[in-house]
């Protein structure tokens, strides 16, 4: 098996174009991989929603099965997907049947232009060496953090999307650089177009700096429950980390942002939240 930079298939029934929509709702979620395919499935289902930003997705992985977890879910919920391809993954796949790993945007109407973004700054973490056994711990890996971007034609109006996944295997310097190439990105396009960003970006974007750079770039927190963290305690003295995070831009305003801290399918709770279409 092999993949290409991006796969996208489409299986959601045409009528989802032309429904007339006052809002429209996003799920933003690292799913771990989809090691828990059958409750994420669920979970995503009961949610209803319209547009699924996901990280942590796995292709033809030993741990998931060979499953390709897009297309399953996509399937399943009968969405149209696309999916970027992050690492390929080197303890769980062979050299005749690679496996992969990426990001993944899901959404009822048709999804456009897709394209991955390579960060330019990048951790070594995950390099091969010589020295590091062939064991699933080490995670070996070949290819680097991206963020998917494409764009979601809902209720016929193009709404670019970012699916970020920023290193976590180093510090919030590496990060910031990361999230400053995404910005500088969206930069391109014009302050009416409507913009998506939402993903795992194992930092703390209220910090000043952070939160100053996405406030300067127009974009406004769409779940701001910051008292809230978003993933499960690791241990006692830690009460989970709020690292997941989502923010807009343009015409239309976020509102009913939500931590789902009840779901137990991943080491992250996914967020939603509403975004209010203008009239």
């Amino acid at each position: 098996m092999s993949v290409n930079e991006i796969l996208a298939e489409n299986f959601a029934p045409s009528q989802w174009l032309w429904w007339p929509r006052s809002s429209v709702r996003v799920v933003d979620w690292n799913i771990d991989r989809g090691l828990k395919l059958p409750a994420i499935i669920d979970f995503l289902a009961d949610t209803n929603a319209d547009v699924f930003i996901l990280q942590e997705v796995d292709i033809n992985a030993h741990r998931t099965h060979r499953l390709n977890i897009a297309r399953e879910i996509a399937r399943k919920l009968r969405l149209n997907y696309v999916f970027g391809r992050e690492f390929v993954e080197l303890t769980q796949g062979t050299k005749t049947s690679p496996a992969y790993h990426g990001q993944a945007a899901l959404s009822r109407w048709k999804i456009l232009n897709p394209r991955v973004l390579h960060f330019q700054r990048q951790s070594d973490f995950w390099k091969p060496r010589w020295f590091k056994p062939k064991l699933q711990t080490f995670q070996e890996r070949l290819g680097g953090r991206v963020a998917l971007a494409a764009e979601i034609n809902i209720a016929e109006a193009s709404t670019l999307c970012y699916n970020l996944h920023l290193e976590s295997r180093s510090n919030d310097k590496l990060r910031r650089a990361q999230l400053n190439e995404v910005l500088e990105d969206s930069a391109k396009y014009d302050s009416a177009c409507r913009v998506i960003l939402a993903g795992d970006l194992n930092l703390n974007a209220s910090k000043p700096g952070i939160a100053g750079a996405l406030d300067r770039a127009g974009f406004r927190d769409a779940v701001p429950t910051a008292c809230l963290a978003s993933t499960p305690a690791r241990h006692l003295l830690e009460a989970g980390r709020r690292i997941d995070w989502a923010f807009v831009r343009g015409p239309g305003e976020a509102d009913a942002g939500k931590v789902h801290r009840s779901v137990r399918a991943s080491d992250h709770y996914p967020i939603s939240f509403e975004l209010r279409l203008p009239g």
